[in-house]
């Protein structure tokens, strides 16, 4: 049996590995050409303002072809674009007819005395999550192309810290060993760090990446002692031999399933993230290069949903009933918080930020649901979200480079001057407001039939968020798109060839799984039909009753 799991997992680390044996050459070596005047040198700082505006994507000596961090951006792109192929490849050959269970399992000794396994295998909602990341890297990795050039390595470091992450974001959803899982779960947070806190932008970006790091951490410690725990009680870290109502972990005490369930939960909502532990989010999103941003939301979120569906849901089914109320309070804040925290901000990295923060409410909100069209439209959502916020994004980050700023103020009339780009932004930003038509709206729409299934309030309420996510997106397309152009914006550029091939396949995905979203649905409908089975196994009465002190004891 060919490893898939293994391969796809360990060609970005042999990218990363590539990438960073290439000869250092530092930025100012290969500076200015031989003879460049100090005048021509005053005349280009003179000039910096308008080029920031203006310039052309042409490559600077540090990104020059036979640079080493020329060299450097065409590796990355091209272990990206080979992990993908075998990650489709291995797509290609999973088996839709299954009744939800793990495909593709590898399973290999790690560290034997502590009964710890490299194990991996996924189910059609981890298989999603893994091809949704290895869609999105590549597509950063073009967007990204000029970017970190002023940076003393010319932006090599970047482009390797890419590809670590992308082996962790596959192991992350691949892992089947509760203590591997935990592992790819801290181990994401090196280079996201790094790829804020030194590729990042602004003067606050230091700060933004320790916060975050510390939010992370903070809640993967809570996790550890969880996990601990599970080994004690379970008495091995084999997720297969810790589901099922006929495991150790299924017989215990609903008390002490309470507390192991929270201390998944605890780090999962920090990541996810949901209200009142998202406040990491804003500050490292405004921090961050546009891509770090794409990987940051659009995948590394993710993980804290899909954490909810796998672990909390079908580790601790006893559990399940005492928290479903709770936490629907809580997706139902993130929803309104944070739509409403998206209308008040002035920048635009911010505000995606933000919008995110509502739209996982929705996610979780269908999570804890319980109920199979909501569920699925949860894991949609997880899919469908990472690529439109991916293209919200990049066309930001599209016009930071151009202009040199987030803030909304600083646009206007780009339209005019820029029609693709400000085409791209449109459906970008009706794909974040969940347009009929557009993917989505699907996943939404999935969300509240389920919602509304389980109990009318939540859903109602909910209804908000979409209201105020139409107020947001049209008045920041309003305030940057439309209206007369500013004198400082007439020379500013459309997009460019290589930042078309980045964006238009998202919205090609977008466009086709709005239309046409049921290959989507065959693959994650067995492992949500699972789920929910295990889910509400002693949950009844939770939605119209609340939490049940009986549902957990039975």
């Amino acid at each position: 049996m060919i490893p898939w799991l293994t391969i796809a997992i360990a060609l970005p680390v042999i990218g990363a590995a590539v990438i960073w044996a290439l000869p250092r050459v530092k930025t100012s070596q290969a500076a200015a050409p031989a003879g460049a005047s100090a005048s021509a040198g005053a005349a280009a700082t003179a000039g910096a303002a308008t080029a920031t505006a203006t310039r052309a994507p042409a490559a600077t000596a540090a990104g020059a072809a036979g640079s080493p961090a020329g060299t450097a951006k065409r590796v990355a792109l091209g272990f990206s674009v080979l992990t993908l192929v075998v990650l489709a490849a291995m797509a290609l050959r999973f088996d839709t007819s299954a009744a939800g269970g793990l495909q593709f399992e590898e399973v290999y000794p790690w560290i034997p005395r502590f009964g710890v396994h490299f194990a991996l295998g996924v189910d059609g909602i981890a298989l999603t999550l893994i091809l949704m990341s290895a869609v999105l890297v590549p597509l950063v990795i073009l967007a990204a192309w000029n970017e970190n050039e002023d940076r003393e390595d010319g932006g090599r470091g970047y482009f390797a810290l890419i590809l670590v992450l992308e082996a962790m974001m596959i192991g992350v959803f691949a892992a089947t060993d509760v203590f591997l899982f935990y592992v790819f779960f801290e181990a994401m947070l090196i280079p996201v760090y790094f790829m804020i806190g030194r590729y990042g932008r602004g003067e606050d970006r230091a700060r933004a990446a320790v916060k975050f790091l510390l939010y992370s951490l903070a809640g993967g410690l809570v996790m550890l002692v969880a996990v601990i725990g599970v080994y004690v009680i379970g008495g091995t870290f084999l997720w297969t031999d810790l589901v099922g109502e006929g495991s150790a972990l299924a017989a215990v005490d609903p008390g002490t399933a309470r507390w192991l369930f929270l201390g998944f939960f605890i780090a999962f909502a920090i990541k996810a993230p949901m209200w009142p532990v998202h406040t990491w989010l804003p500050s490292a999103a405004g921090a961050s290069r546009p891509g770090t941003a794409v990987l940051l939301v659009g995948v590394l979120d993710k993980v804290g949903t899909y954490g909810m569906l796998r672990y909390c849901l079908e580790l601790f089914p006893s559990a399940v009933s005492w928290f479903v109320w709770p936490v629907v309070a809580l997706s139902l804040v993130s929803i309104v918080y944070g739509a409403i925290l998206a209308i008040g901000q002035s920048d635009m990295m911010r505000l995606v930020a933000y919008t995110s923060v509502s739209h996982f409410g929705f996610i979780t909100l269908g999570i804890f649901a319980l109920t199979p069209q909501a569920q699925a439209g949860a894991a949609l959502y997880m899919v469908n979200h990472g690529f439109a916020t991916g293209a919200l994004f990049l066309v930001v980050g599209f016009l930071v480079a151009r202009r040199g700023s987030s803030l909304i103020e600083d646009y206007g009339g780009v339209q005019k001057v820029a029609p693709k780009l400000a085409g791209v932004f449109l459906v970008a930003g009706l794909a974040g407001l969940a347009l009929p038509g557009l993917a989505p709206f699907v996943s939404e729409f999935l969300v509240f039939i389920g919602v509304y299934a389980f109990h009318p309030a939540p859903a109602v309420i909910a209804a908000s968020g979409v209201v105020l996510a139409a107020l947001y997106i049209l008045w920041m397309y309003q305030r940057t798109m439309t209206g007369e152009t500013p004198a400082r914006l007439s020379g500013l550029r459309d997009l460019s060839g290589r930042e078309m091939w980045a964006v238009a396949p998202l919205l090609a995905l977008i466009i086709a799984f709005g239309l046409y979203p049921q290959p989507l649905l065959n693959v994650i409908n067995p492992a949500v039909e699972r789920t929910v089975e295990v889910g509400t196994a002693d949950t009844a009465g939770a939605g119209a009753d609340g939490a049940s002190e009986e549902g957990g004891e039975e």
